[in-house]
């Protein structure tokens, strides 16, 4: 848990105001959860009244600072879509240092996810942003499959969900992406590049969306405890940096969200620690100088 608190704090101090600008998460309304997740799920886990077994499926204990922590984790990436969908957005790309809760589906939780913050807020930008975003793509390039997202939207052609992940990780029963691109164990940068440039620019070509979430996992990592995959730390960067391209090359504003990411040791001074973090940090890193190459290209109003 405490690499959100390192990777938010190094960035902070890292990125300039003229890169990035900095905002506490709100929490999220119960309006806005409604639009993906019973009323019924929401009112228990609010009230604290879930099961064990629900519970145990989440795998946290429930303390009503974990229900601000879950609001706060869905309430940043709605915050985020509103940067870059409103009428007078001035941001591009937007990032939130949490998220990427892609285990959680419409009735229950799963995988340290309750809430699906990138489901929540891409219905909050076809409702709130309608004249805007039309057709959304969501880009999980976690090591495990968004099965929470993909059932989310099952059959919802204004959202189109692409997973790329070990086929070796799941957190539960598999469900259907619109696209779903099956790793095998061991891969490592090579192949795991050569599978998204095959399928991420017809992707944006047959969607055209107006937005994109990328949930930005780094548990892809060879540092990485249960992932699986061998990708290093230049091959993660490579793999953001395609994902901006793609988005920026067909306009498509874009949200990223942070995703797993589980060091093998998780003494703060190791390096697996380091790696992990320092991939977080690469995804913001490259988002913001992604976004202040696109505000300079971007021609006067």
């Amino acid at each position: 848990m405490q690499k959100y608190r390192y990777v938010r704090e190094a960035l902070q101090r890292e990125l300039p105001s003229t890169l990035a600008t900095f905002y506490e998460s709100p929490l999220v309304s119960e309006k806005d959860l409604t639009l993906v997740h019973c009323e019924g799920y929401v009112s228990r886990f609010l009230g604290g009244q879930l099961t064990r077994d629900e519970l145990r499926r989440i795998g946290f204990p429930w303390s009503p600072q974990h229900v601000n922590r879950a609001l706060s984790s869905t309430g940043g990436t709605v915050a985020a879509a509103h940067a870059v969908c409103r009428a007078d957005a001035t941001a591009i790309f937007a990032g939130h240092i949490a998220g990427g809760t892609h285990h959680a589906f419409a009735d229950r939780g799963e995988g340290y996810c309750v809430f699906n913050d990138i489901a929540v807020a891409a219905a909050v930008a076809l409702r709130d942003h309608a004249a805007r975003v039309q057709r959304v793509l969501v880009v999980d390039c976690d090591v495990h499959q968004g099965n929470g997202t993909a059932s989310i939207f099952a059959g919802d052609e204004r959202v189109f969900t692409a997973s790329f992940h070990c086929e070796a990780n799941l957190f539960s029963a598999r469900e259907v992406s619109d696209l779903d691109v099956d790793l095998p164990p061991g891969v490592g940068d090579e192949a795991y590049l050569e599978a998204l440039q095959a399928h991420l620019p017809g992707l944006f070509e047959r969607v055209r969306p107006q937005l994109c979430f990328f949930q930005a996992g780094v548990d892809v990592h060879e540092s990485d405890r249960i992932g699986k995959l061998k990708l290093s730390s230049a091959g993660i960067k490579k793999r953001n940096a395609l994902v901006y391209a793609a988005a920026a090359r067909h306009g498509a504003r874009l949200v990223v969200t942070m995703g797993g990411g589980y060091p093998k040791d998780l003494d703060e001074s190791s390096v697996h620690f380091h790696r992990v973090v320092q991939s977080h940090m690469d995804c913001y890193r490259q988002c913001a100088s992604a976004h202040a190459r696109l505000s300079r290209e971007a021609p006067e109003a």
